[in-house]
């Protein structure tokens, strides 16, 4: 019996998508290593910056800080912090302008506390 004209195109369009699956198959399988590489990447990275950060810990132990000043105070030169070093608010410069000053000149509106209505516009329906 001889094959028909219809009968071989069936044949090469099964043995073309047997092809097409096997290639998405193994693209498929190709990403999946990739993505467990990465994950191994990632999880690898974040194991770093967990060490890292309890290294930072150590580090900065504030006993572990006074014992190395005490052991370099000559190389380093420090000095206590007086009580002079610290100001009181009243120190501390005045401000040139007011909030309200700073308002009106960006063209805002202050609203005062007793007022019933707000002027701002706001993009509501008023409802």
């Amino acid at each position: 019996m001889m094959f028909r004209t219809l009968d071989m195109a069936l044949v090469a369009i099964m043995i073309a998508a047997a092809a097409m699956t096997y290639k998405i198959k193994h693209d498929s399988e190709d990403r999946l290593a990739e993505i467990r590489k990465l994950r191994i990447a990632i999880q690898q990275e974040k194991d770093s910056v967990e060490l890292l950060r309890a290294d930072w810990s150590l580090l900065t132990q504030p006993a572990r800080l006074q014992k190395l000043a005490e052991r370099y105070a000559k190389d380093l030169q420090l000095q206590p912090l007086g009580a002079r070093a610290i100001v009181g608010a009243d120190e501390l410069p005045t401000r040139e302008q007011g909030i309200e000053d700073i308002i009106n000149s960006q063209g805002g509106i202050m609203v005062k506390r007793g007022d019933a209505t707000d002027p701002t516009t706001t993009g509501g329906t008023g409802q």
